[in-house]
C-alpha cells in the first residue's frame, strides 16, 4: 500500500522560512506569533444582469469554481429596488472564501501567473485598505486565470479579491503583502496613513 505524499504549498513555505523572519525585523517584533499572516482570501463576483438573464449566474459560478477550486456561495440581494427590477432575496452574484492550503495555492497562482497576464498592467493601488490591515482590489475580467477556458467564456466578468490578514493596521498589512511580492504602484500609501499625515500637519499649524 502506497502512502500519498502531500506537499506544503510553496507560498506557505516562503512565509514560514523567509517572510516571517523579514517582518519580525522590519516591524521590530520580538515574538514570531506577533508577525501578521494571511488569514483568508475572499473572491466576490457580482452579476447584476442576472436579474434579467439567470444563465449569466451559472457562468459566473462555473468561472469562480475553476478559479478557486471550490464551489462558490450564491449571494442574494438584501432589499428590493424597483428601478433596477431587483427583488428581495434574488441571486445577484457568487463568492468563495479560501483558507489553508487552497488559499496559499491560489495566492501563488495569482502572483506568479494571473497578475502578469493582465493587459497594460500598471500596478495595484496601494491605497485600497480598510483601516484594519485588509486589502481589496478589483479585476476587470476572468481570462487572466489559466483555469478559465477561453472557448467556454460567454461574457467578461470582473471580480473583487480581498486579502484578509491578521495585521493590526494597514502599514503592517502592506508590509506583509510587499514581502510576498504584490506589485503595488510606487509611492502610494494606504489611505489611513495619508489621512494621519495630513492630520498631523494641520495640528502643527
Amino acid at each position: 500500500m502506497t502512502t500519498k505524499t502531500v506537499s506544503t504549498p510553496r507560498m506557505k513555505v516562503h512565509y514560514l522560512n523567509t517572510v516571517r523572519e523579514e517582518l519580525m525585523k522590519q516591524l521590530a517584533l520580538t515574538n514570531p506569533m506577533q508577525v501578521p499572516t494571511i488569514e483568508k482570501i475572499v473572491i466576490n463576483m457580482g452579476v447584476g444582469r442576472a436579474t434579467q438573464q439567470a444563465s449569466l449566474l451559472d457562468g459566473a459560478v462555473a468561472d469562480l469554481t475553476a478559479i478557486s477550486g471550490q464551489k462558490p456561495l450564491i449571494t442574494k440581494s438584501r432589499i428590493a429596488i424597483a428601478s433596477f427590477k431587483l427583488r428581495e432575496d434574488q441571486p445577484i452574484g457568487c463568492k468563495v472564501t479560501m483558507r489553508g492550503d487552497r488559499m496559499w495555492e491560489f495566492l501563488d497562482r495569482l502572483l506568479s501567473v494571473a497578475i502578469p497576464r493582465i493587459r497594460d498592467f500598471r500596478g495595484l493601488s496601494g491605497r485600497s485598505w480598510d483601516g484594519n490591515g485588509n486589502y481589496t482590489f478589483g479585476l476587470t475580467e476572468q481570462l487572466m486565470f489559466m483555469e478559465v477556458r477561453v472557448d467556454q467564456v460567454d461574457v467578461p466578468r470582473g471580480m473583487d479579491i480581498t486579502i484578509v490578514t491578521t495585521a493590526k493596521d494597514d502599514l503592517s498589512g502592506k508590509a506583509l503583502l510587499d514581502a510576498f511580492g504584490f506589485p503595488f504602484r510606487k509611492g502610494e500609501e494606504p489611505t489611513s496613513v495619508t489621512k494621519a499625515k495630513k492630520s498631523k500637519k494641520s495640528n502643527k499649524k
